[in-house]
């Protein structure tokens, strides 16, 4: 593929930076858990370490948006409620299923990334090695939660198919409004 169309780069561009505000939101909520209920000091520094590398994703899409001039989506303070919320819920229930959050969420951007640099032409290049570099941050932050404990077995399967299916749908209404 030579050019990406510009619909569809919008939408790569629209969607990557709703779903990193996402996980930084996810991130925030896990956080607000474990320094006021739950306590866990090592936790707490996993996920700190797994924010500040989404800060730096964010930070480019953000900066991606302004210079291309992309709305970003209409729906970013639904989502930021969403993400904050599944990340106190899920911190709330464990460090088992903190870890599966992160987990299940990356299985997904993971995939996402993938259809992504596919659908990206030769025109975008400096873009392409972003989400590649990218993908593999999201999938050491998924390697990192499994050696923490997060587990989709049992019932923990049901929460996995949860969030799973949620993030699917998040990253289809992105790309459109």
């Amino acid at each position: 593929m030579e050019k990406t169309d510009k619909k569809t780069l919008e939408e790569i561009i629209r969607v990557d930076h709703a779903g990193e505000r996402g996980a930084i939101k996810i991130y925030e909520g896990q956080l607000l858990a474990l320094k006021t209920i739950k306590q866990d000091e090592n936790l707490l520094n996993t996920i700190e370490e797994m924010k500040e590398q989404e800060k730096e994703h964010l930070e480019y899409f953000e900066k991606e948006i302004q210079k291309r001039k992309i709305k970003p989506t209409s729906l970013l303070p639904l989502w930021d409620i969403m993400g904050v919320a599944l990340g106190f819920g899920s911190a709330l229930l464990g460090k088992k299923a903190t870890m599966l959050c992160t987990a299940s969420v990356e299985e997904v951007i993971d995939g996402h990334y993938n259809n992504q640099l596919k659908k990206l032409g030769n025109d975008e290049k400096d873009l392409k090695k972003k989400i590649e570099k990218f993908k593999e941050d999201e999938a050491s932050h998924k390697n990192m939660a499994y050696e923490a404990g997060a587990t989709n077995k049992g019932v923990y399967s049901i929460m996995d198919k949860v969030i799973k299916t949620g993030s699917k749908i998040a990253i289809t209404i992105s790309e459109k409004i």
